[in-house]
């Protein structure tokens, strides 16, 4: 019998504060030292609304979310500014995962409500998913198994480069 091994879910399972207050919130806050912070939560990218992080839980290797720092479930009270950077936030993310990790394809989308599968339903953010041919296997089917290729610390020094890279090149 072969054994798949993925320690860094037990964080997930064991994290007694995950239904207490709003991880997106609370990440987002800026304490203590900055760079630390954003680099134990992932964060690859901090805009005046909405911020890049990597999910610590991902569908795929580079999978992202968008996310309003705004407090909202659903569009409601989002700035038509904040709405149109958090579009433009994707589409740059899009591009950076393009160039970074040279995916087939993207599954771009969010959930409002737990009905519709958000797995955090009071803050909304939007995910970023790259695909690739044959990344669907039957692992997922037959063993309820989703094997990640490359380890998430790595994915995110791999990214967060070109993230800066954007931002750099913007200013």
């Amino acid at each position: 019998m072969k054994r798949l091994w993925a320690p860094w879910r037990i964080e997930y399972i064991l994290d007694e504060n995950k239904q207490k207050s709003c991880l997106f919130c609370d990440i987002s806050q800026n304490n203590g030292n900055k760079t630390t912070n954003d680099k134990r939560n992932l964060i690859l990218y901090r805009g005046q609304h909405c911020f890049v992080l990597m999910n610590k839980y991902p569908y795929n290797n580079g999978h992202l979310m968008v996310v309003p720092y705004f407090h909202t479930p659903t569009f409601e009270g989002q700035s038509d500014d904040a709405l149109f950077e958090l579009i433009k936030t994707v589409k740059n993310s899009v591009t950076i995962l393009k160039n970074a990790m040279s995916p087939d394809g993207f599954n771009i989308g969010l959930n409002f409500g737990k009905v519709a599968g958000a797995g955090m339903e009071s803050h909304m953010h939007l995910h970023v998913v790259p695909r690739w041919t044959g990344d669907t296997d039957s692992m997922p089917i037959i063993a309820e198994t989703r094997v990640m290729p490359e380890h998430l610390r790595k994915t995110y020094i791999k990214l967060n480069k070109f993230f800066k890279n954007k931002v750099n090149s913007e200013k």
